[in-house]
């Protein structure tokens, strides 16, 4: 009876302790990026995540600074660098990706209020740069020199119904993702022609963007 109980506290024990580690900066840090790489259009800023990530560099740098004028143990030394330079790979790697994305759709990221408030205020300010400087140079080089018509950075010409110059993300494309728990049935379409795919946890599937686009958001499934 006695190691019965035993097993069973040992399973609940590795069940928490791995519950621990996958919600740890760390790897929230790591599923944003992830997440963040492989979604077609831009997510949300993690800005408490990424503040508190940033303390933590600032502390880990304190205590090896610390350890390393004290004479510390070397091996411990390297362990707190080893973790300091995956957060900061980490947290580099995201802020980078998103500012790429800026780059890439600045003018849709601009004109839709949706895409535009999942910024951060640098973010924010960094996109408005980029594109008062991409009109200036579409400006100076091209657009001068054509008719009027013809002068919209954002549309083939006057009649152009929509801003059919700007690039957007494609949420049609297929992505790579993983449950983290039993979804069930998930239908892929509002039509309903399609049929409902069983979201397995863990389990691995080639899906459209647009489709589990909610899923993601709510962090039911992740990008991989």
């Amino acid at each position: 009876m006695d190691s019965g109980a035993g097993e069973g506290s040992g399973f609940s024990a590795t069940d928490d302790y791995e519950s621990l580690i996958a919600t740890t900066d760390a790897e929230l840090l790591k599923r944003a990026w992830q997440n963040e790489k492989a979604a077609p259009e831009i997510l949300r800023f993690e800005v408490s995540l990424v503040q508190r990530s940033r303390e933590q560099i600032q502390l880990m740098e304190e205590t090896v600074e610390e350890f390393t004028k004290s004479g510390g143990d070397p091996l411990t030394v390297s362990l707190y660098q080893m973790d300091l330079d995956r957060t900061l790979f980490l947290l580099r790697s995201y802020l980078r990706t998103r500012l790429q994305k800026i780059e890439k759709h600045m003018f849709q990221i601009q004109k839709t209020a949706d895409l535009w408030n999942r910024l951060s205020k640098q973010e924010q300010k960094f996109a408005k740069r980029c594109t008062e400087e991409m009109e200036q140079h579409f400006e100076q080089s091209v657009l001068s020199k054509l008719p009027d018509r013809y002068k919209s950075h954002l549309k083939q010409s006057v009649i152009s119904e929509e801003d059919d110059m700007v690039p957007e993300a494609q949420m049609d494309s297929y992505v790579i993702c993983k449950s983290k728990q039993f979804l069930g049935a998930f239908q892929l379409d509002d039509s309903g022609e399609e049929k409902p795919v069983d979201l397995e946890a863990d389990d691995l599937y080639a899906l459209r963007y647009k489709s589990i686009k909610p899923l993601v958001e709510s962090g039911q499934v992740d990008l991989v």
